[in-house]
């Protein structure tokens, strides 16, 4: 299988993929003392619409939760199914990332808008999962349930 198929750029499966989604692994996510930033209020949005968020924050060591969930260091620390990583990080701090994003094994990755890392995006989609690149899933996820 070619992995660039597994590069997403079109909206239909994108909205697709939100609605195959029910778990969503934040890796970057703010914790409330951030509320006015997009990489709190954009997992808050997704968890008052029903989506169950894991945090796992890069900074703020002492935060030990995040919209009422436990606090991971480490995607592969999860230790169950990740359906989406949703992705805040600039597109330079993305790589030491790669590794631990494949051995949690989400069915996808969302690069947030304005975050573009195609190395990275090859290297996930080669094993086998959906990315998403330069896009807001809050923006694609309100158009798709209209």
């Amino acid at each position: 299988m070619d992995w660039k198929t597994n590069v997403i750029e079109d909206t239909k499966t994108m909205r697709d993929i939100i609605r195959q989604t029910k778990t969503i692994a934040v890796l970057g996510i703010k914790p409330e003392s951030h509320a006015d930033q997009p990489a709190h209020y954009v997992p808050a949005h997704m968890a008052a619409a029903g989506y169950e968020i894991i945090p796992v924050p890069v900074y703020y060591p002492d935060v030990t939760e995040i919209l009422g969930k436990k606090v991971y260091r480490k995607l592969r620390d999860v230790g169950r199914p990740i359906d989406m990583v949703n992705v805040f990080r600039r597109s330079k701090d993305i790589p030491p990332h790669i590794d631990d994003i494949i051995a949690a094994k989400p069915n996808s990755v969302w690069f947030q808008l304005g975050i573009r890392n195609d190395e990275a995006a090859r290297r996930l989609a080669e094993a086998g999962i959906k990315v998403i690149q330069d896009r807001c899933l809050m923006v694609e996820e309100r158009q798709t349930t209209r």
